[in-house]
Formats: structure tokens, sequence, C-alpha cells
């Protein structure tokens, strides 16, 4: 139970630009996707939209302050009250987007970040946090090869207690 983060980004914060990711990284879909599957993924409108449908095996929920938007497949909910009540229940995932992780921040609880050691051009970036308030408690060095050309790490933080 819980809210745990999961995102990708470069040295110098970024996580996507126009709606995408700056780079091709396989190593990092197979982490995300054995992180989340069978699990609740949140993500924001825009996230969504980018990726264009409900993730496979998993349980896909929208926060939106649109009180019309639909999505087949998928729940949406519009508030954070809402968040917290299901993060209550289950650990919830949260996949993005900026805003989102912004937002959501100062209640997480785990966050999974794969952290590639190149800058990349963007626009949306994930916000600074306070590193005092985690501990790493596990980090494993991703393979660079001919499909995953960045050097990358897979972090694991949880947070040292809640104020």
């Amino acid at each position: 139970m819980g809210l745990s983060f999961v995102w990708a980004m470069g040295q110098n914060r970024v996580i996507g630009i126009d709606n995408k990711l700056p780079w091709r990284l396989p190593s990092d879909m197979a982490y995300f996707r054995r992180v989340t599957t069978g699990k609740t993924v949140l993500m924001g409108r825009k996230t969504y939209e980018s990726i264009g449908k409900p993730l496979p095996n998993r349980r896909n929920v929208i926060l939106t302050r649109s009180t019309d938007f639909e999505a087949p497949g998928c729940e949406v909910i519009h508030s954070f009250d809402e968040v917290a009540r299901l993060a209550e229940k289950e650990e919830v995932m949260v996949i993005g987007g900026a805003e989102i992780y912004k937002q959501l921040l100062p209640i997480a609880d785990r966050l999974h970040v794969t952290e590639i050691g190149e800058s990349f051009e963007g626009d949306a970036f994930f916000p600074v946090f306070p590193m005092e308030e985690w501990k790493v408690v596990e980090r494993t060095k991703g393979i660079v090869d001919e499909k995953s050309i960045y050097p990358h790490e897979f972090v694991v933080y949880e947070r040292l207690s809640k104020s």
C-alpha cells in the first residue's frame, strides 16, 4: 500500500519533450513493465494521451480536472483525495506527468527512477526534491548495449519519514 513513483530522467532532470520520451531505452521500458504489471498505474490526462491506450495487465487510473473526460478501459478520478484513498488500499504506481509528480511528491512513499547518465533537450522536468528525506534501498546498473545506448541505473528510494 502507498504511493510509488516510476520515471526515467536524464542528468538534467528532463523527463520528456513534446509529450514523448527524449530517448529510446528498451531496458528502461522492460524495468517499467516489471515494476508496474499487475498494479494500479496513475497518470495525468496528457500522459494517457501520449500513450494512447490503457496499459495492459494494469488497472489504469487517470487523474484530470476535466469532469467530462473519458478513456475506454480506464478509471477517471478528479482529486488528490481520491488518489490518497486509493493508496490506502493498494500500491499505486504514479507514472506521470511532471505536474502530477510535483503535486503528489509530498505524499509519495517510494521512488523507482531510471537515472540516465546523459542530458537531454526537453520541456518536462522531474521536480527537485530534498534527497535527505529519502534513502536508497536498491541500485542496479543497467546494461548498455546496441539497443540501450545510454549509461543508466535503476534506483529505488524509500522515504525516511513523512512530515
